[in-house]
């Protein structure tokens, strides 16, 4: 028995996306959590297409040899909370007659059937109650969430390949939110934009819970590229001179009075960057027209019924420029997310191992270690 002497398995947080991989262990300290152990992989392209795992053994062995080089404390433990593709998952809150916990299950499953499109047999379902913001409720509100066998059970065979013990797996905009939202409570809808390699997440949660999550296909990544086509020269180099200029506006950069190789260097990223940054603006503003059309259950209050704010998470979160040309188009605060705000003493923002920039990219990877570690002590009510 595991509880015996308080000898409960320590949990690390391992965040798998298409392009690499992210750890992450958390330790307590006094009344509060730190870091404890962090490492990030790449993986090649094709390892993993959109969420579906392409080549087993060769990810269970860099996720093996990431194991081992962790920096910080050495990882002693198996044990880990792993995530799972966005782009296959499914989540709604549905309402539910309030019935006893024991008959709760077997209704979830029978009502998921409705919204669900494909059929339960092939799904690992999953289910939590949604207690509500304000006032009480003549039913139950039910965050549901489904995944397919086929992509779940790749993940755990690799787990199990990689020499780990998988405790649980989550959908990664789960995690992201446990990470960005002050103690997984909002009284207003917030939008989190999740600016990966590969794609954006776009997850809206209000209340206690979860509302919506989609995938766009516009990426970090794609920036880079678009960058380097346009001004014929080496991925490498593309990532530089985005990190570096980002958005800054050709009006800003003559007010320097930099010289013009400089000015013509930033001015072709902004413009370049232009249709996708256009796309990503539409594609935001469409599915947050869909998510208003259709949020007409959250138990909120009237004046907080529209989405309040953006956080951005992700490294393509630190595009300079990029929090205040979202605020401008959108028409609402946008800012960059603090992935420890449940971790570390109220008014810290970050560590002195992972910079704040760097923090982002891990949001998910915290989230699933923040899981592990409350699971592992919830004696201590952290």
């Amino acid at each position: 028995m595991l509880d015996f002497l308080n000898l409960k398995p320590e949990i690390f947080g391992l965040d798998i996306s298409d392009l690499s991989l992210k750890i992450i262990k958390l330790k307590k300290r006094g009344r509060f959590l730190d870091l404890a152990s962090f490492e990030e992989a790449s993986l090649g392209p094709g390892l993993i297409k959109r969420g579906q795992i392409k080549n087993k053994d060769k990810l269970a062995e860099i996720i093996k040899e990431t194991v081992k080089k962790v920096r910080g404390e050495k990882l002693k433990t198996k044990y880990v909370i792993a995530s799972l593709p966005e782009e296959e998952s499914f989540m709604q809150v549905i309402q539910m007659p309030k019935i006893n916990e024991e008959d709760l299950r077997s209704a979830v499953i029978y009502e998921a059937e409705n919204y669900i499109p494909l059929s339960i047999e092939e799904v690992y379902l999953d289910y939590q109650v949604v207690s509500p913001l304000y006032n009480h409720l003549d039913h139950l509100d039910v965050l549901i969430a489904a995944i397919p066998k086929k992509v779940v059970d790749p993940y755990f065979s690799v787990l199990k390949k990689a020499g780990l013990q998988p405790l649980a797996l989550e959908i990664e905009s789960l995690a992201i939110a446990r990470a960005l939202i002050k103690e997984e409570t909002s009284p207003a809808p917030l939008l989190l934009l999740d600016l990966g390699a590969s794609k954006t997440g776009f997850i809206i949660f209000s209340g206690h819970s979860l509302r919506f999550t989609t995938s766009i296909p516009v990426s970090s990544g794609g920036f880079t590229e678009i960058i380097a086509k346009n001004l014929g020269i080496e991925l490498a180099e593309a990532e530089k001179m985005k990190v570096k200029y980002g958005l800054e506006e050709r009006v800003k950069i003559k007010i320097k009075k930099e010289n013009f190789e400089k000015t013509a260097e930033k001015g072709k990223i902004f413009e370049s960057l232009v249709p996708a940054l256009i796309d990503l603006v539409q594609q935001i503003k469409k599915h947050l027209d869909y998510y208003q059309t259709h949020s007409g259950h959250e138990h909120l209050l009237k004046e907080n019924k529209k989405v309040s704010s953006v956080l951005l998470c992700g490294g393509g979160a630190n595009l300079k420029g990029l929090p205040e040309l979202l605020s401008l188009e959108l028409k609402l605060p946008v800012e960059l997310a603090t992935p420890w705000i449940n971790i570390l003493p109220q008014g810290k923002r970050e560590t002195k191992r992972i910079p704040p920039a760097k923090s982002l990219e891990y949001t998910a990877a915290l989230g699933l270690a923040l899981r592990g570690i409350r699971e592992r002590n919830a004696s201590w009510n952290i």
